[in-house]
């Protein structure tokens, strides 16, 4: 269970951080939209991916210490 936390923490951090990235790039581009979605709706997604991964990793780390 530990690893799994470990590897969707992991995948869900990358992901997060890849679609802010998106979202910055194709703001700073000067649209405000990419495939429908826009920019800040796609920066929003990514933050949470960011925040659900540091969740995910803080549950790995409070069941490793018990």
């Amino acid at each position: 269970m530990n690893a799994l936390l470990t590897t969707l923490g992991s995948l869900a951090g990358t992901v997060g951080i890849l679609i802010c990235l998106i979202a910055g790039v194709t703001r700073l581009s000067g649209s405000y939209y990419l495939f429908g979605y826009s920019a800040q709706s796609l920066l929003m997604i990514g933050a949470v991916a960011i925040i659900v991964a540091c969740y995910l990793k803080l549950e790995h780390l409070s069941r490793t210490s018990r």
